[in-house]
Parts: structure tokens; sequence; C-alpha cells
């Protein structure tokens, strides 16, 4: 047994790729139920703020939304690793951080896409005590995976299962962590259940990353998984493949799947299940070891995804980056000193919030710039934030919904190619709302009430346009007519889309600095009727363009401030 020669914890943060949590997925992993769901607690409402593998990470790292990173897309130049590079995150993220906290800090897996063969030294990613990252053009590549160790050469371990391998290397980290005699933090990121992804070396062009040419297939399982859920389909919920379309913009016109791409996105689902079996095993592993080291009970372990992921829901092929719940609820589940056992809550999280997080298990104070706030971890904590946490998640996208399996391009071919799918959005769940609305780059919207419409069928707002003083609407939430609730969110959504630290987290604050509004609720007194109903009229969320990344001169109206000349509401 290693004894540790520190009192403060350790972080293990499991990472996962595209793991749903509205698809049931967490139920088919016992492991993940036996020591953390049982053990630990399940943030059943957090959410990613931007449902796309890199700007997700880079704000899980750095504890900003994506339009204040402005890393937006997978690959340059909007996105990718030269883009965080390039941004200047590379000497200034959460693993320096805790470096100069006094922390071991560790990396296995996925990283950053296109961290790749060519530039993986252009430079090294700083921060790492050790690192050993998968490289593109071989990260999906379940069988096909090559990993490069700190600034040592690239290796391959073709033939091998790439959760497999990743498990060894997180197993040796765990170990290497507490042999170290300092607290440590580790992230291990699995592929699983990501769609499985053959590139084309011969269309790798570093000058031209948009070009890359891949088959696009279904998760791949380990050998000893690949028979697992003949029978288990993707929940027939109410917004699975329906008859009649909906949302907006692009997804209102998506054709009504037929029962062989059903069958076939069905038994994607499958795969992605038996994909995530490996990751299961890890799970149990890395607590193994935990415990046979002696410091599973000084010692945090965080379950999450980037993002979450749609199949067959609206409509839609296998992919993510929409707006709707299946792609940006995601899975959280903390276990470790203090936090309560077996425990379920709906508080509001999002990813903003975890670098926040970590900063409070480390006894650290948070960083002015952080767009997050720490979650609870403490019964106390949590039982208060019932009350007090905020309301509102901010989410955005830019350019196209991704596609996957052998029907995307078909089926979703529209969105494939145009930048229809850029948007603002925003998710409420307050004491008496649970609203999701959003404003499409051609300036369609959406408003759902969650409450009687989880699935996000009939969007209130009819045929996605509205103006006022003609929008009229009979349609009441709670008493309130859409036009009231809609100028409401309109104006906060003005904040977040743009909103900076504490504007992210208190935005009502900006529109009502006197500190007299601070939910929704509050907010639809009618004695603020007429500052919103003008603001709404003149300076409403919009764009001028679709776009591929953050262009500020196509989002519209950008300063919440032109808001009752920047002073806010007043009498």
């Amino acid at each position: 047994m290693y004894i540790l020669r520190s009192l403060l914890p350790n972080i293990i943060f499991i990472l996962t790729d595209d793991q749903d949590a509205q698809m049931d997925s967490l139920s088919y992993m016992p492991y993940v139920q036996q020591h953390l769901v049982e053990q630990g607690t399940h943030y059943q409402r957090h959410y990613c703020t931007v449902a796309l593998c890199c700007p997700s990470r880079v704000s899980l790292l750095t504890g900003k939304a994506a339009h204040n990173t402005n890393v937006t897309d997978v690959f340059p130049p909007y996105g990718g690793y030269p883009k965080f590079v390039k941004e200047g995150y590379n000497k200034e993220y959460l693993p320096i951080w805790l470096q100069d906290a006094g922390y071991n800090t560790y990396y296995t897996g996925k990283f950053l896409n296109y961290h790749h063969l060519l530039n993986y030294f252009a430079p090294f990613p700083a921060g790492w005590t050790s690192s050993d990252f998968l490289l593109d053009p071989f990260t999906y590549n379940y069988l096909e995976n090559v990993w490069q160790r700190d600034r040592h050469l690239p290796v391959s371990a073709s033939g091998q299962y790439s959760t497999d391998v990743l498990a060894e290397k997180a197993y040796a980290y765990v170990e290497e962590g507490a042999k170290a005699g300092r607290p440590f933090f580790l992230t291990v990121a699995p592929i699983a259940p990501h769609a499985n992804l053959i590139v084309d070396l011969t269309s790798v062009d570093p000058t031209d990353p948009g070009s890359v040419n891949f088959e696009s297939g279904n998760p791949v399982p380990a050998e000893r998984h690949k028979d697992l859920f003949q029978n288990a389909t993707i929940p027939r919920t109410l917004n699975f493949n329906p008859d009649k379309p909906s949302g907006v913009s692009w997804i209102s016109r998506l054709p009504k799947q037929n029962d062989t791409v059903v069958a076939y996105n069905d038994e994607f689902y499958r795969d992605r299940l038996r994909s995530l079996q490996a990751v299961d095993e890890m799970v149990d592993g890395i607590f193994q070891r935990l415990e046979e080291l002696g410091i599973l009970e000084n010692t945090y372990v965080v379950y999450s995804s980037d993002n979450g992921f749609h199949i067959g829901q609206h409509r839609l092929q296998p992919g993510k980056q929409c707006g709707f719940e299946e792609d940006i609820n995601v899975p959280l589940i903390i276990r470790g000193p203090n936090v309560p056992k077996g425990q379920v809550t709906d508080i509001v999280t999002t990813h903003t919030d975890l670098a926040p997080t970590f900063f409070s298990m480390l006894g650290l104070e948070p960083r002015s710039d952080f767009d997050g706030v720490r979650i609870p971890l403490t019964q106390k904590d949590i039982e208060e934030a019932q009350c007090t946490r905020h309301e509102h998640i901010n989410v955005e996208n830019w350019g196209t919904s991704s596609v996957e399996g052998i029907y995307g391009k078909e089926y979703n071919g529209e969105s494939n190619g145009q930048a229809e799918n850029t948007y603002k959005a925003m998710r409420l769940v307050g004491r008496e709302y649970n609203l999701y609305y959003s404003v499409y780059c051609n300036n369609q919207r959406e408003l759902y009430d969650m409450n009687v419409d989880p699935y996000q069928m009939h969007n209130l707002i009819k045929g996605g346009n509205m103006t006022f003083p003609s929008f009229r609407n009979t349609t009441v939430i709670n008493n309130h007519t859409v036009i009231n609730i809609v100028s409401r969110l309109d104006a906060l959504l003005m904040v977040l889309k743009t909103c900076k630290a504490k504007d992210c987290i208190q935005p009502w604050s900006v529109l009502h600095p006197g500190g007299d509004v601070n939910t929704l609720e509050e907010a639809l007194n009618h004695r603020y009727d007429h500052f919103y109903y003008e603001s709404f009229e003149n300076n409403k969320v919009s764009f001028s363009e679709c776009e591929y990344g953050q262009i500020l001169s196509s989002e519209g109206p950008l300063d919440p401030w032109i808001y009752n000349d920047g002073i806010g509401w007043s009498p």
C-alpha cells in the first residue's frame, strides 16, 4: 500500500465520447451503477453548452463557454488542436493551474480533434506530468489506434482494441499517481461510444483539414461483447421517427426513415451499448486499483461525456450538434469525500461548471474568468442549491450537424455542407418553468414547454417566425402568453450569447442591475412588460448570415446593454 503524503484529494475524470443520457445507456453499465451511481450523486440535469467534441472539451478544460474560447469546430480554421493553441490555451488551462496548486497531472485517451501525427509536437500539449494521447487520423478507429506518450514518438497498437489499451494505461497512471506521494488529477478519455471512423489516408492534407475523407460505421465493440443486447432497440419515444416532421430550419425538412434505415439505426444503437461494456469494465478496474492502493476514500471520481447523441429522434440520423435534449443532456456522476451516496438531484449543472468544481474539490478559489460556478457536492450544499442555484443553460452551435452511419449523408444531406445548424439557444429549468428556446441563423425560433412536451415536438412559435406587435398567440404557459415569455427569454439569451464570467452565472443582473430579478418567474411581473416588449421589438436575438464558425458580424446585436440605454430596467 502506498501512503499519500498529502491530505488533498485525488481526482479521476472519466470522459466518454458521445454518450447519451436520454437513451438509457447508463442502465447497461453495471459497474458504473455499482461504483458510481450507488456510491455517489447522479446530476441528472447536467448539460454540455455546445454539443460537439472539440469545443465541448475546450470548455471543460477552461471553464469557459465556446463563444469565449472561440474554439467552435473540430477542424481548423474554427476549431481543433491548432485553434486551441492559437487562442493561447496551451499556456493557460486546467492542468497548468492544477500543477501550480501542487498536483501531478495525467491524461490518457482522446484529447482534442486534429491533434494528429503531423502536429502533436507543434507544440506538445502543456501542463501534463505525463500523457499518453490517441492521435488523429486514427483516434476513432477502434482497432487501428496510434498512441503518443509524453515527448516520445507515436506508437501503433494495430489490431488491439482501443478501450482495452486505454484501460491498461489508466491503471498504470493510477498506480504512478499513488506512488508519487503527491495528489494527482487523471483524465481517462475513451472514444466509446463514438462511431468508428476509418480515414482515407490519401485524403489527408495538412493545408486543408476539412478535405479529409472518411468512412463512418458503427461503433466497434470488443470481441467478447459483440453479441450482447440482441433485443435492445432505440427507445420509441414520441419524437422517434415521427409521422409528422418537427422542429424548424433544416430539421423540419427531414424525410421519415424507412424500415430498413430504422433497423440499421437500432443495430447502431446496440453497438453503442456494446462498445460501452469495455468502458464499464475499465471503471471497475480503476476502482479495484484505488481500493488496493488505499486511496479510494480520498479520491473523487467524476464520470461524464463531452456531449450527448441522437438516433432517430426528430427523424435525425445518428449524430449530435442539435439543441435537443438528446444532444445536450449528458451523464454526470460524482463520487468522493462527503458526496452523498445513491442520490439523484435535478439541480442545473453544465460543463462550464466542472473546472470550477475541480477547483472547489481542491479548496482553490475560482478564477475570475470562469463562466461557470462550482457544483454542490455535499448534502447541505445540494439542498441549498434547490432554492439558490441558477436556472439557465446557455447552448450554442456553429456550422453543420454531424452525420454518422451509412445512411447519414443520404438522409441528413441538407445540413451536410451548409451552415444552417448555427444557432443560439437556452434551457431554463426553474421552480415553475421547464423551457427550451432557440434562434437559428435563418432567424426561425423554437419554444418548447417541456413540462407538457418533454420530447420537443410542439413548437409554440407557429412556423418558427414571430414579430411583435403583430404576433398573436393565445397559448398560455403558467398563465403567461407566449409573447410574454419569449420577450423575457430573448432578452436573457441576448445576455448569454456573449456573456463572460459573472454575467454568464448571473445573467438577470445584467438586465436588472438593481437585483430585483433573479428568475424568469420574477421577470414575468407585468411591471416589466413595456421594457421587454420594446427590447424584443427593436433588438431581438438575430443573425444576418449562417456561418461555419464564430463570425460576430453575422450574429446580430451583440451588446446586452442596448436594453434601456445600458442601465437595465428602471420603473
